[in-house]
């Protein structure tokens, strides 16, 4: 995307681009990809403009020029967030970052809305307050009921540990084993997701309690 903002930030218009210079076309595209776009790249893009049968509209180029520029200090804000946040995961030695599948944004988000993990009692204290304790329904005077997510409790914590078991079931076999298993059983990809997430959970809330690294263990 680099190479497009900067294309139409120096030119944001099919008009501007047919008459550009091909030598400042080519620098700027080789700059903007780091060598990855030359000069073919540059005749192709400038024939395109001139073929174009677009209007000419000069607010458009301007408005896009300036979304363009606070795209990229939006860029740069989260690249600084996100430099300050790798920084307070490394002060902190959390053993959860060497589960394979444990991003750094989803790893600090959970730690940051969990916070001390002895406040909670066990594991399924932690679910409960992500939400992620079933609730058993009954219908009429049958005794046969049904699991259901409750919508109470952290939905941040909740986004994060879903969106990072989706990730560790991809990258490490035992959890991979363990949805195939869940999804073997018959149950949609979503519910043998949940399952999954409340073993990560199980898993998260034994590892910061001995600050042990990750070791696989046999999926059950």
């Amino acid at each position: 995307m680099s190479s497009v903002y900067a294309l139409l930030e120096e030119f944001p218009g099919a008009k501007q681009i047919a008459e550009s210079n091909l030598t400042r076309l080519k620098f700027l595209l080789a700059g903007a990809s780091k060598g990855r776009y030359g000069r073919d790249v540059a005749v192709a893009i400038r024939d395109a403009a001139r073929a174009s049968i677009g209007s000419i509209m000069p607010a458009k180029s301007l408005e896009l020029r300036h979304t363009i520029r606070l795209i990229r200090e939006l860029d740069a804000e989260i690249a600084d967030i996100e430099s300050s946040i790798r920084s307070v995961m490394e002060e902190l030695r959390s053993p959860i970052t060497t589960i394979p599948g444990m991003g750094l944004r989803m790893g600090a988000m959970i730690l940051a809305e969990v916070g001390d993990f002895s406040r909670f009692d066990s594991p399924d204290k932690v679910l409960a307050y992500a939400g992620l304790s079933p609730s058993i329904y009954q219908s009429g005077q049958l005794n046969n009921g049904y699991a259901h997510m409750e919508k109470r409790g952290s939905r941040y914590l909740r986004f994060a540990i879903y969106n990072a078991a989706k990730y560790v079931c991809i990258w490490d076999p035992t959890f991979a084993a363990y949805l195939a298993k869940k999804r073997a059983e018959g149950k949609h990809y979503n519910v043998a997701l949940s399952h999954a997430a409340k073993k990560l959970v199980r898993l998260i809330y034994a590892m910061e309690k001995s600050r042990l690294p990750y070791r696989p263990v046999t999926a059950t």
